[in-house]
């Protein structure tokens, strides 16, 4: 294949929207600190150069689907902050209506499908979205993303058999942070090139450098090219890390400041501005804006949040069941 020319806008919409993310998810950090925000909380820092590449290659009518560490990928479907923010306070006004909180987003309107608390849970719901498109007759794909520790689940085996048996057009991620919460992925497995579980189904599989925007970009072309044909769906494992803790009650001491260091050095923040300015796409002036821009943006959505109501008791018994879809039997 090809290499993939990565245009100027592309490299900035990048660095963008994983900046916003970045300092969207340093801000939760410092309201669950103050205990504006309560519950679980799980934050992307560091691997949002996987959404990045990942949106760069796909279209609005395609999908996505991912477990609880779920707000960068709500942004990134376009659900605005104000949205998430109020989800994360428990609004009425956030995207789950304040029902699902911080593992739980989800926005129908924007083809995101959650944010899923158990492990490993969304992965046959992946493939059963992708099964509607197929069945619809769309060539719209679903992206279902999932943690290293989510490969162990039984679900993933019996997923992979039907998708590739019945050529779904789904693509499934693993996000190797290295650590299922706190267990490195060394100590739960011998097969430490996890990408290789998809032969045992013949399914396209490759591992990708996640710290890079433009390797996760081009292996996403491919495999979405390769679902819309009908040729079915593609593993990737895409190796990334996350800079804080499993979740914010996470101290994270079971692993070295080395290591943290090591990949803070390759911060795909800093190498794609690092980039931007190599091929003078922008200069200090413009990364200094966006700095404010996005400080505003967010400043915006904590206000939001906090004048926002919380439900009304009675939303409790609503949302429960679905009542007189229209169902179609030809």
């Amino acid at each position: 294949m090809a290499k993939i020319q990565i245009e100027k806008q592309t490299y900035l919409r990048w660095h963008e929207m994983m900046l916003f993310i970045r300092r969207f998810e340093e801000k939760c950090a410092q309201l669950y600190g103050q205990q504006k925000i309560k519950g679980f909380c799980h934050l992307y820092i560091g691997q949002e150069a996987v959404l990045a590449g990942t949106m760069s290659a796909i279209t609005p009518q395609d999908s996505l689907i991912t477990a609880y560490r779920d707000h960068g990928h709500a942004l990134a479907c376009g659900i605005t902050p104000e949205a998430v923010m109020a989800e994360l306070f428990g609004k009425i006004t956030g995207c789950s209506k304040g029902k699902g909180g911080s593992m739980h987003m989800f926005s129908k309107e924007h083809n995101f499908y959650g944010g899923h608390g158990i492990v490993g849970g969304q992965i046959p719901l992946g493939a059963g979205i992708a099964f509607a498109e197929k069945y619809r007759g769309t060539k719209n794909v679903n992206i279902c993303y999932m943690g290293d520790g989510a490969v162990r689940q039984g679900a993933l085996h019996e997923t992979f058999n039907m998708a590739m048996l019945w050529k779904l057009p789904v693509i499934f991620v693993v996000e190797n942070n290295e650590y299922a919460m706190g267990t490195s992925v060394e100590r739960t497995t011998n097969m430490l090139e996890i990408y290789r579980m998809g032969s045992g189904y013949d399914m396209p599989s490759e591992r990708v450098d996640g710290m890079k925007c433009e390797l996760v970009h081009e292996a996403m072309i491919k495999a979405v090219a390769r679902a819309r044909k009908g040729d079915g769906p593609t593993f990737l494992e895409i190796k990334t890390y996350r800079f804080r803790g499993h979740s914010m009650s996470d101290p994270a001491t079971y692993r070295s400041k080395e290591e943290l260091e090591q990949y803070k050095n390759i911060d795909p923040i800093e190498t794609t501005k690092q980039t931007i300015l190599k091929l003078k796409y922008a200069n200090e002036k413009y990364f200094e804006d966006l700095e404010d821009k996005i400080a505003i943006q967010i400043s915006d959505s904590v206000e939001f949040a906090e004048n926002s109501a919380y439900p009304d008791p009675s939303e409790l018994y609503t949302d429960v069941y679905v009542e007189d879809y229209p169902f179609i039997i030809e």
